[in-house]
């Protein structure tokens, strides 16, 4: 059974364009975009209120291709993407997008890097992606530097975006000799422009625009070749999708929290490309910080808030700060990249009883959004529903594909926003990008269920990730589950559930915690007693923690606030090794 948007979903305005660049589709009033000149400032710094028009935005990006260009000796028209790679590893900032829309311009491909990356890790991605140029920001020079130099990329070929931080002073690497984007787009200024690129029909469908990493369940994160049509046709998806809830809430255009990592894909689609489309204004924020974050919504009169389940909880544990500050201006708040889970949403609806609640799902390897909450129709157990292109399919744990509702299995997708597959990874690209006698599928690797929302619409409910499911003498638990139910206990400010081996059961579940302040100073064994029986009181038997809880300082998590549970599961096999070896 093939599942596809619910009817209340309109059909895409067009048919995405093959043979335009990304950035030609985000300018073009042609192609759907809100009129440029009733569309708010893209980029909004919410630390210093740094701010460009689309017209200073185009104008910047332009000059800095010019520059770019003669620094490196790249010009559109000659050579091919792959001779024209450049890495973009930085905090957010107002010009993130000024950067790789001057590498588009050129014909290149940009590499978005995640911040938090150590320079190996950051050398890695270099390596693996060819990338020649590095943007990044004088916080992150020095890392950066470690990683070049390693790969011999000379020092003239890292230039530097302004992020307000004042840590940004604190590096042992000098700033000074290294170019900015506001130097080299006065340099550019005053150069002559570059010629247009020049494509074949349907050459936007199979250029890469960008190579994403996906963070996978093992082993190096592995580059995803994002096409230029992939991310159109997302940015189409999302905001066809989200047009008729925001309609019905008379809601024409915003501004929205610009606080995910742009280099991650739920930030730089839906939230850097998909919002400004529209005409929203992302006010950017380089890091997390609480009062930071909530002095912005305060002062920027933000309307949504797309962020992810890690800042939920903490708006739930802190609102003794929280109360502090003017939030009424938040209507919708939207979360991604990892499950949020309904006590959670509960939790918070009572606190806000006039936020709209909703979350989304997709992935790297399908350019972002697959399903979505709108407004007109949330259900807290859910992710959404279908957006409007994507189609999807159900394959049961006995092989045979899904014809009923409430019936769990890994969700396969399709539609033109899937991926071009893993760069240099034939053995991963043919398990992940399938081919049925329908077409070409995505696996997700994801457990799912569609069923009937209250509202009889069609809606997706994310189980969790297949391989993290824990078997007890033959039952499925979803850690999600068990994480979400945790965290509705006072003594539990944040928490990961993995599974640990057992002679009787096969598996049982075992919770990391971390406590919160109110029980630090109580003793260890009474918490955790405590914990365990508020699971014990609500859950089957076979969800109880017979694994054990154990309390530490911090759950790893990655920027986008998706539990590392396999970091825990390699902790507690090397410590039980370890304590093997004594025996």
């Amino acid at each position: 059974m093939v599942f596809e948007a619910p009817k209340w979903v309109p059909q895409l305005p067009i048919d995405p364009p093959d043979s335009v660049s990304i950035e030609q589709f985000m300018t073009s009033e042609a192609l759907g975009r809100r009129p440029l000149a009733t569309s708010r400032n893209p980029f909004t710094c919410g630390l210093t209120g740094r701010s460009y028009s689309w017209a200073q935005t185009q104008q910047r990006a332009d000059h800095l291709s010019r520059a770019a260009g003669k620094h490196l000796g790249w010009q559109p028209n000659e050579g091919t993407p792959w001779d024209k790679v450049a890495a973009i590893f930085t905090l957010n900032a107002v010009d993130y997008l000024t950067a790789m829309y001057a590498i588009h311009r050129l014909d290149g491909i940009v590499t978005p890097a995640n911040a938090a990356y150590s320079a190996i890790e950051f050398q890695h991605q270099l390596s693996s992606s060819g990338a020649q140029v590095v943007f990044t920001c004088a916080v992150l020079l020095e890392t950066t530097l470690t990683a070049t130099r390693a790969l011999k990329i000379p020092d003239e070929k890292v230039f530097l975006i302004d992020v307000p931080l004042p840590a940004a002073a604190s590096t042992s690497a000098n700033p000074d000799n290294h170019l900015t984007v506001d130097q080299l787009i006065a340099e550019g200024s005053k150069l002559p422009a570059l010629n247009p690129v020049q494509w074949a029909k349907g050459q936007g469908a199979r250029q890469p625009a960008f190579l994403c990493y996906s963070s996978g369940t093992s082993g190096l994160p592995k580059a995803v070749m994002i096409s230029h049509r992939n991310v159109i046709t997302n940015i189409l998806q999302i905001t066809t999708y989200e047009s008729v809830g925001r309609k019905q809430h008379g809601v024409d255009i915003q501004t929205e929290i610009g606080l995910l990592p742009f280099s991650h894909i739920y930030g730089l689609v839906v939230i850097a490309h998909a919002g400004t489309f529209r005409g929203d204004e992302v006010i950017v924020i380089p890091k997390f910080e609480l009062e930071t974050f909530l002095g912005a919504i305060q002062k920027y009169r933000i309307e949504q808030l797309r962020i992810v389940p890690p800042i939920v909880i903490r708006l739930l544990r802190t609102q003794d700060v929280c109360s502090k500050y003017d939030l009424s201006s938040v209507r919708f708040l939207y979360t991604g990249a990892a499950p949020t889970g309904e006590e959670t949403i509960d939790d918070l609806r009572k606190i806000y009883p006039k936020w709209y609640f909703g979350q989304g799902y997709g992935m790297t390897e399908t350019s972002t959004v697959v399903c979505s909450t709108s407004e007109h129709d949330t259900y807290a157990r859910s992710s959404g529903s279908l957006v409007p292109g994507t189609r999807a399919k159900i394959i049961g744990f006995d092989g045979k594909e899904v014809t009923a509702y409430d019936t769990p299995g890994e969700l396969l997708v399709q539609g033109l926003s899937v991926a071009l597959g893993y760069l240099n990874n034939e053995k991963a690209s043919a398990e992940t990008f399938v081919h049925h006698d329908d077409g070409r599928w995505v696996r997700t690797g994801d457990e799912v269920i569609v069923t009937r929302a209250p509202s009889g619409n069609e809606h997706m409910i994310i189980v969790d990730r297949i391989k993290e499911l824990i078997k007890v003498k033959g039952h499925q638990v979803a850690p999600a589950e068990l994480e979400a139910h945790l965290l509705t206990h006072p003594a539990v400010s944040d928490t990961a559930v993995i599974q640990i081996p057992d002679d009787n059961a096969g598996e049982v579940p075992k919770a990391f915690i971390v406590r919160s302040a109110a029980y630090a100073s109580k003793p260890a064994a009474e918490v955790a007693r405590a914990i365990a029986k508020h699971v014990e009181d609500h859950k089957a038997s076979y969800k109880w923690l017979k694994g054990g809880v154990e309390f530490i300082d911090v759950i790893p998590k990655s920027p986008s606030g998706k539990i590392l549970r396999r970091l825990l599961r390699d902790q507690e096999k090397a410590k039980n090794r370890k304590a093997g070896s004594k025996l």
